[in-house]
């Protein structure tokens, strides 16, 4: 009878320690998820500004850009 006490003891501790591992793993891989998101943000904004320059960057807009300029001055 003895034996049967130590070994529910045991497991129980055992059944604990592992839930509290589950749950610190569960919290790290929501803090990393967070993490790649923002970094997934990050490079879609850069992602943007860099479509944008290149954009500017074509003969053609800077030319009519730069007509268009011209014309509104007058």
């Amino acid at each position: 009878m003895m034996d049967l006490n130590v070994v529910l003891v045991l497991l129980t501790i055992i059944v604990a320690i592992l839930s509290l591992v589950i749950v610190a793993l569960l919290a790290i891989l929501i803090v990393v998820l967070m993490k790649v998101r923002k970094a997934a943000a990050n490079v879609d904004k850069l992602a943007n500004n860099l479509a944008s320059a290149t954009t500017w960057l074509v003969p053609g807009k800077i030319f009519s850009e730069a007509s268009r300029a011209f014309k509104n001055r007058r």
